[in-house]
């Protein structure tokens, strides 16, 4: 069996790591031990070194798990706060193409579409009936 790996590229796997150590660092002025936030968050306590390290295969779920118990649960809403890169698209008027159409196929069993129409045109085959 193989085993998938969550490769990140290096800029976010250094804003996670970041991520990680500020979540150590906070944990540590608030004079919790790992024993006592992993606790509180219902999850264990290699899943929170994990945290603290920024392991990008840890749930996400534990890191606001974690956050929540160190009371900075807020700071997740402004995640994606300013999406500037979002709104200068949305200003610039782009055009977002819709979805192709779906073609009206009529199956070789003859089966009329929805509207009840039939087309001979999908019924042969190579000019042939079926």
């Amino acid at each position: 069996m193989r085993i998938r790996s969550n490769l990140l590229f290096p800029g976010p796997q250094k804003n996670l790591s970041t991520m990680g150590e500020n979540i150590r660092l906070a944990r540590l002025r608030r004079r919790y031990s790992m024993v006592q936030v992993a606790e509180r968050a219902g999850i264990s306590r290699p899943t929170l070194q994990s945290v603290e390290k920024g392991n990008p295969k840890v749930a996400i779920g534990a890191y606001v798990k974690v956050l929540a118990v160190l009371g900075l649960d807020k700071d997740i809403a402004s995640v994606a706060d300013d999406d500037v890169l979002g709104r200068k698209i949305q200003d610039a008027g782009l055009i977002i193409k819709d979805r192709a159409p779906k073609i009206n196929v009529i199956r070789k069993t003859g089966v009329p579409s929805r509207d009840g129409t039939t087309t001979d045109k999908f019924l042969h085959n190579n000019g042939n009936k079926k």
